[in-house]
């Protein structure tokens, strides 16, 4: 019997962040578990898409309350302990914004997750392609998989769709909801550079603490102020005590009129820890394609092919503007595109806008978050700007943070399919796309479709009991309340 013929307890459908979350943690509770992945590696947004700049941002709320653990915290810890990640950069100014940094090596970060895929048992199927998905009536019961070797179909008791942009659900015959081509927000091609003389870059951040954004790290519900950023921008001597850099405001509109730099995003960048202490500078925001679906193959290319030209147009700005980066090189370009908008499953519950700024709390919570809502990007040089204007936009209340209920894993009327990721169940201000949460849900699915198959339950069933399912989750690490 090889791998096709095998009925799996769990089939999960892509390696990206939620996907390998579910995988580990789902064999941990005792099932069989089989991940497949479109590409020969597992990591998606992490270092396929990514590194993302925000690497593990906003473990902790403006309160400085932790409210991410679980996979999150063990991937860091891990990392921590072999000297591939930095501690926990909470500085004040960043803290009370609730926008600080756990910064970890995305390559190592890779290797590990490898390990810990072996280390449970996980069964992998990589450069294979999930191309539709095996009903009995409305009940999921596989998948079919165009391998190297051809088709094949394959059996799951349950399976999960950590896709990103719910490419399985909809394919199951899940209810669906995406904006529109005019509305998407604009996706982007990333990527990574070294030799940067950090000494000469800072001088000019010292020098010019007005030419860097600030409106981010100001929260309604605390007291910083413009002016204590200015002050940290001042005084910075370590490009890590940044967590990132946006701005370079004169340079870029000298840049402008000059013609050296494209209008549809800011200049600005993040950090990448590497081995020896080195730090390299992370470009994620450097090109914006906007009208681009991510359900169509030709905006898709065509999004490619723009971001290329854009990141060129913004890496000749660096080097001939920005001081520093006169010997600066590329040492990365991901080849694959940081989707940051797509389809949404509409699940048991969809969670909402209002959710996010009420701190919501609920009886089947299976993990929690503080990001903000509505924070859309726009093709702009004044990104930031425009975001922070936006209507759907809301914080948390009182700095903290709500809860992440199992039914926004469920989708409706479709049986023994989960989801988990981006594409979980929620409206769009409340749009879950980065990295943690991606990991929390896929925690909490992975956990879930082991329970079910191990019990004979769909997931939907689940529902009427999540107390094992929360057991299970707090004992590998989850935090599921804070104190008041």
């Amino acid at each position: 019997m090889n791998g096709f013929d095998v009925t799996y307890d769990v089939i999960i459908c892509g390696g990206g962040t939620s996907g390998v979350s579910a995988a580990i943690c789902g064999a941990r509770a005792g099932a069989n578990v089989l991940l497949i992945e479109r590409f020969g590696t597992v990591g998606g947004q992490f270092n396929v898409a990514g590194p993302p700049g925000f690497t593990y941002s906003r473990l902790f709320n403006p309160k400085g309350q932790k409210d991410t653990g679980g996979i999150v915290e063990e991937t860091h810890h891990r990392l921590y302990e072999t000297g591939h990640a930095l501690p926990h950069m909470r500085p004040a100014w960043r803290a009370k914004a609730g926008y600080t940094f756990s910064y970890v090596d995305p390559d190592w970060w890779t290797f590990l997750i490898f390990d810990m895929l072996e280390e449970e048992g996980v069964t992998l199927l990589l450069d294979t392609w999930v191309t539709g998905v095996l009903k009995d009536g409305n009940s999921v019961s596989g998948v079919r998989v165009e391998a190297v070797d051809g088709p094949h179909d394959i059996r799951g008791k349950v399976v999960i769709d950590c896709t990103g942009e719910g490419y399985i659900a909809a394919r199951a015959g899940c209810e669906m909801k995406c904006v529109s081509r005019d509305e998407i927000q604009p996706h982007t091609m990333a990527f990574t550079v070294d030799g940067v003389d950090w000494k000469k870059t800072l001088q000019y951040v010292r020098d010019h603490p007005d030419q860097f954004s600030y409106k981010h790290l100001l929260n309604p519900y605390t007291d910083n102020t413009k002016e204590a950023v200015y002050e940290a921008y001042s005084k910075c001597y370590n490009p890590i005590e940044l967590g990132e850099l946006m701005g370079f405001y004169e340079l870029r509109d000298i840049a402008l009129l000059n013609g050296d730099w494209h209008p549809f995003s800011g200049a600005g960048f993040f950090f990448t820890p590497k081995e020896g202490g080195v730090v390299q500078a992370h470009f994620q925001h450097s090109s914006q394609v906007d009208h681009c679906l991510p359900t169509d193959a030709w905006d898709l290319t065509r999004c490619n092919i723009e971001c290329r030209k854009q990141n060129q147009i913004a890496w000749r700005f660096f080097k001939n503007y920005v001081p520093g980066f006169e010997h600066a090189y590329i040492t990365k370009q991901c080849n694959e595109l940081r989707i940051r908008e797509g389809p949404r499953v509409v699940g048991d519950y969809v969670y909402t806008r209002d959710d996010v700024i009420n701190c919501a709390r609920f009886d089947d919570v299976i993990g929690m978050s503080s990001f903000r809502a509505g924070a859309y990007h726009v093709s702009s040089v004044d990104v930031l700007s425009a975001v922070s204007g936006h209507k759907d936009l809301g914080q948390p209340k009182d700095g903290g943070s709500y809860d992440i209920p199992y039914r926004c894993l469920v989708p409706k009327k479709i049986e023994n399919l989960l989801v988990a990721g981006k594409c979980i169940s929620a409206d769009r201000a409340a749009y879950m796309r980065y990295v943690q949460q991606t990991m929390i849900t896929g925690q909490a699915a992975g956990v879930a479709a082991a329970l079910c198959a191990r019990d004979g339950k769909t997931p939907r069933e689940l529902e009427k009991d999540v107390s094992e399912l929360q057991k299970i989750l707090l004992e590998q690490g989850a935090i599921l309340s804070l104190p008041d």
